[in-house]
């Protein structure tokens, strides 16, 4: 159990911070909420004692014999700030301690975590930018507001993560300790969802995917530093914070894009369930039934994008390259002896699989947990039990980044 400082910016997504306490407290943590002044005109102080089972204060003359202003930050082993408003990054970059949480924010020494959330133009502002990066350059998290609906009628960049993307966030923090993320610097590229190939405007031919297992690479990939684009193919999920997403609907446009991204990237995850077929013939117009229907469907091959990923002659040196393979086992092998042929078929050097299919293997797609098993090109069999998909999202970044970080071989 660990010990996490909550502090609560004035503004409207404060009402999204409950879930976020509450998910926090369910994981096991010993959760202090520290709101602003401002923020308690958003969420009475009640109810943020009663899902954190502490007193709730954000004046440092409260209970000042225990010095709180000082007792606070010294005691937590994590600070979160969320909302982190345009006022409260402003204040924490210029080291002002004119309350509880500006206080607390002085005198912690453990991780610090801000999810900013305020409207588009404020958050583009060049004075809030600059107080983002002074509080960077000293350690502090601030991640990169989502994108999507804001107060009144507006949307754009600006708005709250997730409670549910601030949690990864919470949990690759304390994991790492004071340790730098392990991604800084790197740039990945993540697919996800599956295609579609038309038959008509009305037709395709599809898949399960909900791209719940590439949005948690891409989030976690985030959360450990990484600069991250995704490439995502027809998924209902909202865009992960800071990452910047490319939508594809075809197994040819995703393609594309992830070959153009992946000129540059230090690691390539492809996790979207790319469709082998689409329709060898396509109508402009919807087909109709009766006389000129088809008695049949002609299929042709798609591109192998992992393959071609693999072997792809302009590969950047040093490239990390994963692959996802949904199996079933049958008469030839089991889940692993498939997977160890796909492994060596695609050329890829990460292979994660998971057994689908039938009661006993509720895993993979659309469901909000996985299991899998990690293999490398070198032998290696890596088995991720039940769990989360960004637990599982977090395994397969394990492996990327001892990759990334091992000695390369030199030429005798």
């Amino acid at each position: 159990m660990s010990r996490i400082v909550l502090g609560v910016g004035g503004g409207i997504a404060a009402y999204k911070v409950a879930s976020l306490l509450r998910l926090l407290t369910e994981s096991g943590h010993d959760v202090r909420v520290v709101p602003t002044r401002a923020a308690l005109e958003f969420v009475g102080g009640a109810t943020w004692a009663a899902l954190s089972g502490h007193p709730v204060s954000s004046e440092v003359w409260d209970d000042v014999e225990a010095v709180p202003h000082v007792r606070i930050g010294q005691e937590a082993e994590l600070v979160v700030v969320a909302p982190a408003t345009a006022d409260l990054l402003a204040r924490a970059a210029a080291g002002i301690a004119d309350d509880l949480l500006t206080s607390t924010l002085l005198t912690a020494r453990c991780p610090v975590l801000m999810a900013p959330a305020m409207h588009t133009e404020m958050w583009q502002h060049p004075a809030t930018q600059d107080n983002v990066a002074t509080l960077r350059r000293r350690g502090v998290d601030v991640l990169d507001p989502a994108s999507g609906r804001l107060t009144g009628t507006d949307t754009g960049p600006g708005r709250l993560p997730e409670p549910a993307e601030i949690l990864a966030a919470v949990t690759g923090l304390l994991a790492r300790g004071t340790a730098a993320p392990d991604l800084a610097g790197r740039h990945v590229v993540v697919s996800a969802g599956g295609t579609r190939e038309h038959l008509d405007p009305v037709r395709f031919l599809g898949n399960r995917s909900s791209g719940r297992q590439g949005y948690a690479l891409a989030a976690t990939a985030r959360a450990r530093g990484a600069e991250v684009t995704l490439v995502s193919a027809n998924v209902a999920l909202p865009d992960p914070a800071g990452v910047k997403v490319v939508p594809v609907v075809s197994a040819e446009e995703l393609r594309e894009a992830v070959l153009a991204a992946a000129a540059q990237a230090d690691a390539v995850v492809m996790a979207a369930a790319v469709a082998d077929f689409r329709p060898r013939d396509t109508s402009e117009t919807k087909i109709k039934k009766g006389a000129g229907e088809p008695t049949e469907v002609a299929l042709v091959r798609t591109s192998d994008v992992l393959a071609e990923l693999s072997a792809h002659p302009r590969r950047r040196a040093g490239q990390v390259v994963v692959g996802f393979a949904a199996e079933t086992g049958d008469t030839e092998g089991d889940v692993l002896h498939h997977a160890r042929a796909k492994l060596a078929r695609k050329g890829c050097d990460l292979l994660v699989v998971n057994e689908v299919g039938g009661s006993g293997h509720p895993t993979g797609f659309e469901g909000a947990r996985n299991a899998a098993v990690v293999l490398g090109d070198d032998g290696s069999q890596v088995p991720v039990p039940l769990s989360s998909k960004e637990a599982v999202a977090d395994a397969v970044w394990d492996r990327v980044s001892q990759r990334l970080t091992a000695p390369r071989p030199t030429a005798t």
